[in-house]
């Protein structure tokens, strides 16, 4: 069922027209993440199908296992349009750095937006001022296109679950593709996940720059930076870079 949206006035300047009874779903998976991209997803439907995506089992990725969101992630592909946008970690923490993710993530939400046109965009809302955030999608994307960001909508509203499940797939992806690429165990990439941090912690004692899919500005790295540089010198080994055999340690040379 299609849920009326709040209608915000054009903001200066002619804005290209809206494709009508268009509807476009709104989310992002990786937000959290201390390692790989975040990736906003979009998904493009006619309003008038929006009842087959309940059938297809369409709900908040979260609530899915990683098998159930690809299954739907084919169905949705031969039901709608599914598109994503892509943020390295470099760009994300160059945004972090400044206070500004809630406003990269709204570039990116408006930028899929100006890609489809759809008469009506629905977004879950991250800033926790929804109306705020509405605000500065739709000033952003410079579309006519009416823009509805409320929170917990991936989980209220079956288009931006779908557009949760784009989102996650292709997260999902990115980090097995970057786990193919190097060796050491990543994880999920999130925090919590004691594999990541510990593969995080592997990168660090090499003491040579961070590569580029860790997020530098992220607490969970700066912790784990402070911890190794406040651990004394003799419980490194020289070869290995990381805690290994204590040395012995240096006797004071005796007064002759």
């Amino acid at each position: 069922m299609a849920v009326a949206p709040t209608v915000l006035p054009p903001v200066g300047g002619e804005r290209p027209s809206t494709r009508p009874g268009v509807l476009l779903g709104l989310d992002e998976a990786g937000r959290g993440s201390v390692l790989g991209p975040l990736v906003v997803g979009g998904f493009l439907l006619e309003e008038e199908r929006l009842g087959e995506l309940p059938a297809l089992g369409v709900k908040d990725s979260k609530q899915l296992t990683p098998g159930a969101r690809e299954r739907i992630y084919g169905r949705l592909r031969s039901l709608g349009t599914c598109s994503s946008v892509t943020l390295s970690a470099p760009e994300v923490d160059r945004w972090v750095r400044r206070g500004g993710l809630n406003e990269l993530e709204a570039r990116a939400f408006a930028q899929l937006i100006r890609r489809h046109r759809p008469e009506v965009a629905f977004a879950d809302a991250c800033d926790p001022v929804a109306a705020r955030f509405q605000e500065n999608i739709y000033r952003l994307s410079g579309s006519k296109s009416r823009v509805d960001a409320r929170h917990h909508a991936d989980e209220e509203l079956p288009i931006v679950g779908a557009a949760s499940i784009v989102a996650k797939v292709r997260r999902d992806r990115a980090i097995a593709g970057l786990q193919a690429r190097v060796s050491g165990v990543i994880g999920s990439g999130y925090p919590s996940d004691a594999t990541t941090v510990a593969y995080v912690r592997s990168c660090l004692s090499t003491g040579a720059a961070l590569p580029d899919w860790v997020r530098s500005s992220w607490s969970t790295t700066r912790r784990l930076k402070l911890e190794r540089s406040a651990r004394p010198l003799e419980t490194f080994d020289g070869d290995r870079g990381d805690a290994g055999v204590a040395r012995r340690p240096v006797q004071p040379a005796r007064r002759r």
